[in-house]
Formats: C-alpha cells, structure tokens, sequence
C-alpha cells in the first residue's frame, strides 16, 4: 500500500497571491475614491481658467466697441458641457443696477436718511423731497455658470463667484476715480439669450457708440451740476457679485463700503468738497462736514461779520451764541457786550449761558470752560450820516491776539495724546499755571478737532436779546481743510451693448 504525503506550499501561494490581488484592488479603490474628486477639482478648475481668459477678451473687446474702435465684436467661447446666459431685461436690472445718491446734509430729511442709508432702497420714502437728487442705472450681465461656479462680465469688469460664495474680480470695473473726478461709464446689456453644451458659442456684441449722459444734467435734475454741491455720494450697486464690487471700491482713494447682505448690495461712500466761503446768517444753522482732525490746524476762516441798523449800543445787549455739537461733544461760545466800552467780548450772556466758552463731552464726564482775558476784545464801529446810523463789528474765532484764560477747578483732560476723548496739543492745563492762557485760535482749532473726530459737526448761531443783529446783512465766513482726496466732479454715462450668441 502506498503512502501519500500532503504538502501545503501550492495552497499557501494561491492564498498569498489573492490576498496581494485583494490589497491592489483596495489600493485602486481607495486611490480612486479618494483622487478622482481631486481630479475632477483639477479639471473644472482648468475649464475656469479657460472661461476666465475668454471673459476677459470679451471685456477688452466690449471696451473697444463702445468706444468706437469697432462697432461690432465677437468672442469665441468653449462651453465644454456648461452653459452660458445673457442677462439684459427688465427683470435682469432688478438684480444688476446702480443707485446713485448726491446727499446735502443741510437738506431737512438728512438726519432721518443718513443713519438708515445702509440698504437697498433706503432712498425710496425720500424721493419726494424737492431737493433728492439721485438716479437708477441699469447693468445686466453675460453669466456663465457650472453649478455654483459663476464667471460673468458686469459693469465693464470680469467676476468670479464661488460655490463658497466669495467673489473675485477678474479685471476692473469701468470705475475710475482719481482723487477729484469719478467717471463712471455705465455698460448696460441689453439681450435674453442662452445656450449649454460641449459646442463653441461666439458672443458678440454692438454698440451704438453713443452714451446717454446721466451727469451732470440738468435736464434731468437742477442739481447735476458740477463742481458738485452736495456733501456725500452714495452709490449703491446691486449685484450677485456686490461683495467683489466693494473689495474693489475699498481700494480706491478716500472710498468706503458697506454690505447689505440681504439685498446683495454695495453701498460705496465718497465725499465731496464741503460747502465752504461766506454766507449769509438768514440760514443760522450750518455743518462742517468733513473737518480732517489730524491736521493740528484745520481751519484757515472761521469768522463772523455783524451788522446793526442803528446805534452801536445794540450790540450791547445783542447776547449771542454759537453752539457746535458733534456726537456726545458740544462746544458753546457766548457773546456779550463789554461793561468798559461798546466793544464785544466772549463773555456769559447772563440768563442764557454761564461761561464764555464750554467745552462738554457727555459720554467722557469732560467739561472745560475759558473766560476772556480782560485786554481782549472785538473792537465795534461805528457810523451815521445825518440822522441814520449804523455799527459792525468782526469776530474772528481764530484770532492769535485774542486771548482766554482757562477757568475751571479741575485740570484738563482734552488737551493730550490723540484718543476718543483728547487731541494734540498734549499740554497739562491747570487755572493759573503758564499753559492757562491760550489764544482764541489754539481753542477753536483745538475743540472742532476734538468735535469732528465724531463726525460732521452741527452749528447754530442765536441772538438771545432783542434781535438786533440784522440777519440780512450779517455772514459767516468758513474755510477749512477737508481732508485728503475729496470728490469734486462726477461723469457718469449710460452705454448700450447689444449682446447675442450664435
């Protein structure tokens, strides 16, 4: 009988060479799985590109047809499996236009507007005023989309938009501001069409070559004028890609934005040349907007002329007062007769005010007052003819000879380091010590800096006694810096595109 013997290597190697089979395939399930997502990231980020380039030719080549290079211009586009729209109807403008706001803060509905100017349409209660100026202008766009993955050409710039919802611009806007000027050619598309597929599309686009101006007109609007006469631009943008539109507007001189989420809207914020020289005090209320409180000096005028019909004694018991409020700061000169003679000093108006000049700022617990030093005063002149007479006198609240004497019991806490509460000069002011004396000029330059730290600040100039003071043919005299870049003209057009795809 036969022995036979068992031997298990032939086993063991079938086993070895199934489970190395197994492991290489897990291997290129797993590099599959994990590589093809990325793959595929890889490739539509490639397809963007190529989209991104093409928009961009389409922009240059929309800029040369609107200028009149060529009327009519064509970019080819490979869709590659996506799709391409164009967006230029009515209903399109609801979601791609600009609001444009000119803002005077002496108007009688700008304290109600301004805190709520944040949103779209914030404007809409307001535009039966007499004086609201302001105008629609309407975008479109030509949108390519994958998804959530968007390109598209609005404005006169290129942007993209992520799944993630964050915006990046391509190439500029037709946005151009140096400083002084703002143009703003507005390219408004015009045309519904749309196509998808793996085909190539040409895009072409005309255009008349004659832009409809928007501003200045004064057809339009009395006050499209230029150099501007408002105090604030707004332009609102309304857009799908408003967050790229406001990055792009932060970079520009002296520009600020806000988001209205909610609306997906821009509002860009510019100021223009405050309203500045001299005017008449039929008007006793007036703002200084803009007053740049990092120069230590801002104000080259800030003065007064009044004028009396009749005897000089009138001013004696005129009782005046100027009062600045910015925020939780206010600041209050009084005016009154000077008991030696018929000249006027920075003096209490008795019944009416307590000091000469007081300084509050309510949220900070500061209050500092200054009395006239006894040789200061404004000289008044005299005048008749045969039985008529008549008297002025000017105040200059920057007078360098005309001195004050601080007169609280307390030391100062505005006069220091720059912070919410104290500006330059940084001095240790104390009654009777040698910094207690100071000229009219350093006080006003000193205070109305403190005071537009907060913002524009809001003047009012009263006659307490009498009402002498003939409003008629007294004036005020206001200049000052404004700060840095200010916006003083404004170009705007409208210009048609006809887009289609074929």
């Amino acid at each position: 009988m036969k022995k036979i013997s068992k031997n298990d290597t032939a086993v063991s190697s079938v086993i070895g060479i199934s489970i190395i089979l197994v492991i290489s395939l897990l291997s290129i399930g797993l590099l599959l799985l994990y590589t093809a997502p990325l793959i595929s990231e890889t490739q539509n980020m490639a397809k963007a590109q190529k989209i991104e380039q093409a928009f961009t030719v389409f922009d240059s080549r929309v800029s040369k047809s609107s200028l009149g290079e060529s009327p009519l211009q064509t970019t080819g586009l490979s869709l590659m499996g996506e799709n391409v729209e164009v967006h230029g109807t009515q209903d399109s403008y609801n979601e791609s236009s600009i609001m444009i706001v000119l803002l005077s803060s002496n108007s009688s509905w700008y304290s109600s507007f301004y805190p709520q100017r944040g949103v779209w349409n914030a404007w809409k209660n307001y535009e039966g005023e007499t004086d609201f100026a302001g105008f629609n202008a309407s975008m479109g766009k030509v949108r390519y989309y994958s998804g959530d993955r968007v390109i598209a050409y609005e404005g006169g710039g290129v942007w993209s938009r992520y799944p993630s919802g964050g915006t990046v611009m391509i190439s500029p806007p037709e946005f151009h501001y140096n400083g002084e000027t703002l143009t703003l050619p507005v390219m408004k598309v015009n045309g519904n069409d749309s196509t998808g597929g793996s085909s190539n599309v040409n895009i072409n686009v005309g255009s008349s070559n004659v832009p409809v101006l928007l501003y200045p007109n004064t057809s339009m609007n009395a006050n499209f004028t230029n150099p501007l006469n408002c105090n604030k631009i707004l332009i609102y943008i309304n857009s799908e890609f408003y967050d790229g539109w406001a990055e792009y507007a932060e970079t520009l001189t002296s520009t600020t934005a806000t988001l209205d989420h909610e609306n997906q809207t821009a509002i860009i914020e510019m100021d223009t040349r405050p309203e500045m020289g001299t005017f008449f005090l039929t008007n006793p209320s007036f703002k200084i907007a803009a007053l740049n409180h990092t120069n230590t000096t801002p104000f080259s005028n800030f003065s007064f002329y009044f004028y009396v019909d009749g005897s000089a004694d009138f001013f004696k018991s005129s009782g005046m007062t100027l009062t600045a409020t910015s925020g939780t700061k206010t600041l209050v000169y009084s005016f009154y007769k000077n008991n030696l003679g018929g000249n006027v000093i920075l003096a209490a108006a008795p019944s009416f005010t307590s000091y000469a000049i007081e300084y509050k700022d309510s949220l900070a617990g500061i209050n500092e007052i200054w009395e006239s030093d006894p040789n200061s005063y404004f000289t008044v002149y005299s005048f008749h003819q045969g039985n008529t007479k008549w008297a002025n006198c000017t105040v200059d609240l920057l007078s360098d000879s005309y001195l004050m004497n601080y007169d609280s019991n307390h030391p100062d806490f505005s006069w220091g380091p720059v912070s919410s509460t104290s500006t330059t000069p940084d001095l240790y002011i104390v009654k009777g010590n040698a910094n207690s004396t100071q000229s009219l000029n350093n006080i006003t330059q000193h205070y109305m800096r403190l005071l537009a730290q907060d913002g524009t600040i809001e003047c009012t100039w009263e006659q307490k006694h009498n009402e002498k003071i003939e409003v008629d043919d007294s004036t005020y005299t206001l200049n000052y810096d404004g700060g840095g870049a200010i916006l003083t003209y404004l170009h705007i057009t409208s210009n048609e595109l006809n887009v289609t795809l074929e």
